[in-house]
């Protein structure tokens, strides 16, 4: 079996968000596996106990991403691809990432592609689906379960409060909905054999991809931090004076009745 899992690097989710000019502060900042992509790594690593087969982790980003490949080494993954846009693409998007990814992916004969169901930075859901269209494959998104039997797989997944079941050949993407897994912390042995395993970085020039080629097609306008809510407010006293005041703020001030 031949798996891909396709990662992204973001901010962890416990840290506070810096804007600089009007661009999130990475420096110094924690970053971690976009959590969706844990799921991902996880189901995939799961497929290659059942089935066998190799797994190699894939991220578009610049050098500091090595760190989340590694972790996803340490976690079972065998081998690792970093392609560096850090010095050729200003202002990529989610059309630059796939397009990157489908790029590199072209050729490898891949039988199931893994994903994040979505990034919590961007929250688009784009990636994934792109990939496979780039690729000619079919695409499932927010699973929560896989059954795999040859090269049948019967999957259960996640739409709005319903499961749908899907049934499909390989080769085929998939993108990790939370539910699917619990994903495994990466063992002491599994850390230090993640030093030995191979992780290749690759520019665009190798694959024979220019700056304008994955030119972003959006452009952010503006970022900004949502307003302070300001502090409640204590009502006391009797209860009767009490519900008056509340009906007096919720007409004049929330102005929502």
């Amino acid at each position: 079996m031949n798996i891909y899992v396709l990662i992204k690097r973001t901010l962890d989710t416990e840290e506070k968000i810096v804007l600089n000019n009007g661009a999130v502060e990475l420096d110094g900042a924690t970053c971690i596996i976009n959590p969706y992509d844990e799921y991902a790594l996880e189901e995939a690593i799961k497929v290659k106990e059942s089935q066998g087969g190799e797994i190699t982790v894939v991220t578009v980003g610049g050098e500091d991403s090595e760190k989340e490949l590694r972790t996803a080494l340490a976690m079972g993954c065998d081998k690792a691809v970093l392609i560096n846009i850090e010095d050729d693409v200003e202002n990529g998007d989610q059309y630059t990432t796939a397009t990157i990814l489908g790029e590199y992916l072209k050729g490898k004969e891949a039988d199931i592609i893994f994903a994040g169901n979505v990034a919590i930075d961007g929250g688009s859901g784009q990636v994934g689906p792109r990939v496979a269209d780039i690729l000619g494959i079919s695409c499932v998104t927010a699973i929560t379960k896989l059954e795999i039997d040859g090269d049948k797989a019967v999957i259960e997944r996640d739409i709005e409060g319903y499961t749908e079941i899907v049934e499909l050949s390989l080769p085929f993407l998939a993108t990790a909905q939370q539910g699917l897994n619990d994903p495994r912390y990466p063992s002491l042995p599994g850390i230090m054999k993640a030093k030995k395993k191979p992780l290749e970085e690759l520019e665009l020039d190798d694959l024979d991809l220019e700056a304008e080629d994955v030119a972003g097609k959006t452009k952010t306008l503006e970022r900004y931090l949502p307003p302070q809510k300001e502090a409640g407010k204590m009502l006391t006293g009797a209860t009767k004076e009490s519900v008056k005041e509340l009906i007096s703020l919720l007409r004049t001030e929330a102005k929502v009745i």
